[in-house]
């Protein structure tokens, strides 16, 4: 298990104690402006943040934003080090609350790793009357984490670093058909280990979560049995004998106080937590560990098939791909912002793309590069446009 830096663990810390303070589901969505984000709010209050030559951070406005939990690990290192200096408040609530109230126009940008549908865009139209806008900002890994030390022996007995699981049995387990890592599924994947009988709980997520949908999205495309039983979106109707948490950090806590649990979590989450994660065969028969190569390969895959309104899975990886990736996005307005607002929105979201790659690449998510970046800054410069 890699290490992370002082920098990154701090920032794991400070994510700890949002959320303490912000819940993580849908259910603490409400007002944004309420106390409860001390660590985003000591960010864009640091000292050391640089305004610029012309000192035009004062004329900026602070930004508010909500949503994903799956991305907030980096998303509170941005703000801290954004060197334009903009102030931003990030409620971590779930990819659930942060489309809610970006469509209540209650935040100035929402955050998820599910695109909107083509009714929520006719929505946003009415509601604004201006177009919504997708903004990609980093790729991320969804893992199979666990916890069993006898799993833990077994392999390291066997001399293998990982679990070995594919598409079907990581279905079979959440489907509860799969009950211990002795089936025979399980073992045909991992034939030198002598797997134990511990009995398994699968850990989901109890909020409206973009994690979910990658999780859940990837299974529908490589499990028909998964497709025609539970389908993929933020929400699904998880069967009985399984167990929820809010946010990537209640499915992290859930799988390390419940012996036998398996859950999805952003990579970031099992990392900082050092909870073991599966290798899974991608679409191409390859064992992958999630790596940020690893990760990297699914969206460099389909970069340059990506459509202009920015909404897309990232499915079938294959080759030396992790095959369980996602793209997070900024939903910002075309219209309706004061310039202060939409001059603070693009300064800081130029700033992630072109120079918040580093901090990325640390964090364990794969940042925009290449001329998908100068696509993206496009993107980003469309913000009040149509005003």
């Amino acid at each position: 298990m890699r290490s992370f830096s002082k920098k990154a663990a701090a920032t794991l810390l400070a994510l700890a104690l949002v959320a303490v303070a912000c819940g993580g589901g849908d259910d603490t969505a409400g007002d944004p402006t309420a106390a409860g984000n001390d660590a985003a709010d000591d960010a864009g209050e640091d000292d050391d943040l640089e305004v610029g030559e012309d000192g035009v951070a004062a004329d900026r406005a602070d930004l508010l934003g909500a949503g994903a939990t799956f991305i907030t690990p980096v998303m509170l290192e941005w703000i801290r080090d954004n060197e334009p200096g903009i102030a931003v408040n990030y409620q971590s609530i779930g990819s659930g609350g942060g489309i809610a109230q970006f469509l209540e126009e209650t935040v100035d940008f929402g955050s998820t790793e599910r695109f909107l549908t083509d009714e929520e865009i006719e929505d946003a139209r009415e509601i604004r009357g201006c177009e919504p806008l997708h903004i990609p900002d980093a790729f991320g890994s969804v893992v199979l984490a666990f916890n069993d030390p006898d799993l833990i022996a077994a392999l390291e007995a066997a001399g293998q670093d990982q679990v070995i699981l594919d598409a079907e049995t990581i279905a079979a387990i959440f489907l509860t058909e799969i009950t211990s890592w002795d089936d025979p599924a399980i073992a045909a994947l991992n034939p030198d280990v002598d797997l134990p009988s511990t009995e398994m709980v699968a850990a989901h997520r109890s909020d409206g979560s973009g994690t979910t949908y990658i999780f859940t999205r990837y299974l529908s495309d490589e499990d028909a049995n998964w497709d025609a039983q539970i389908g993929f979106g933020s929400e699904v109707d998880w069967v009985a004998g399984t167990i929820g948490g809010n946010g990537n950090e209640g499915v992290a806590a859930e799988v390390q106080q419940q012996p036998g649990a398996v859950g999805y979590l952003s990579y970031a989450y099992a990392v900082e937590n050092d909870i073991p994660v599966a290798a899974v065969v991608n679409a191409d028969g390859n064992v992958v560990s999630p790596t940020i190569d690893s990760i990297s390969a699914g969206p460099d895959s389909i970069i340059d098939t990506i459509p202009d309104d920015f909404r897309y899975d990232i499915l079938g990886v294959g080759a030396d791909g992790y095959p369980i990736v996602g793209t997070h996005w900024i939903l910002a307005w075309e219209c309706g912002y004061d310039d202060a607002t939409a001059e603070s929105l693009k300064d800081f979201l130029s700033w992630v793309v072109t120079e918040g790659d580093t901090l990325a690449r640390e964090l364990l998510y794969s940042p925009v590069t290449g001329s998908f970046e100068e696509r993206v800054l496009a993107q980003i410069e469309r913000i009040n446009s149509a005003n």
